[in-house]
């Protein structure tokens, strides 16, 4: 069974990642959503701004960019996992809560699997905000304890900036050097080029993770992921077959 995602009914050919077909299998359209005009006219705004110049890039080019985000692992991995986010999402909450501590536990300590966090922020002006609040924590070493205050957080109020200037002394951030930065937009620009990225890759809802390059969208379960990590793994082991035999 398929988990839901944040803005799964945005219009356009919409992929979901089947893990046991290794292909895609397109949405049904749903234009009654309000979510329909959020994501579309977020994209409009970013598609003709100088942030598009990430469309022109090739596939591998902006993976390689977004994989330079925050990380969890070795970097000699063979297993890379980005993740696109929204802090607004509740699936980006859900995988956090359910499917990252395992993930974690099973793969990315093991040094099997290196996870990367980067910004799909397209929920509103609170996803943007917030998005730039944890860049702001990374500046101080301290976006993964930042990233997991937000997601444990619900609520209409929970991200409006006089909160987010509370969470960050409440992970022991200085209160003073945070919020120049966050009143500063020093991250604006690169919050919106993630997210253009991540939409000039086809992603249209959130979570969505790219493994080794394939994408799978939705908050699913250990399950979905071990399946698909442990194919890129025994790939991984018969590339190197050849090289062990010479």
């Amino acid at each position: 069974m398929l988990e839901r995602t944040c803005l799964e009914e945005a219009p356009g050919s919409v992929g979901v990642y089947m893990a046991n077909q290794r292909k895609f299998r397109p949405r049904p359209h749903n234009w009654k959503s309000w979510h329909c005009w959020l994501l579309w006219s977020l994209w409009a705004v970013l598609a003709f701004s100088p942030t598009a110049s990430a469309q022109s890039r090739g596939q591998d080019d902006v993976l390689a960019i977004l994989a330079k985000g925050p990380a969890l692992g070795s970097e000699n991995a063979p297993v890379t996992i980005i993740e696109l986010s929204d802090f607004q999402c509740v699936f980006c909450a859900k995988f956090w809560r359910e499917t990252l501590p395992s993930l974690e536990a099973e793969y990315v300590k093991a040094g099997k699997v290196r996870f990367v966090y980067g910004h799909l922020a397209i929920l509103g002006r609170q996803s943007l905000t917030s998005a730039q609040a944890a860049d702001c924590a990374a500046e101080q070493g301290k976006f993964w304890e930042y990233h997991d205050v937000l997601f444990a957080l619900r609520g209409p109020f929970a991200l409006t900036n006089g909160k987010l200037k509370g969470y960050a002394e409440e992970v022991g951030l200085n209160q003073e050097v945070f919020d120049r930065c966050l009143d500063s937009g020093k991250y604006a620009q690169k919050v919106k080029e993630e997210t253009m990225a991540g939409l000039s890759l086809g992603a249209r809802a959130t979570p969505v993770f790219f493994i080794n390059g394939m994408m799978l969208v939705g908050a699913h379960p250990l399950e979905t992921f071990r399946k698909i990590i442990e194919e890129e793994l025994q790939a991984s082991r018969d590339r190197r077959a050849p090289e062990r035999d010479r």
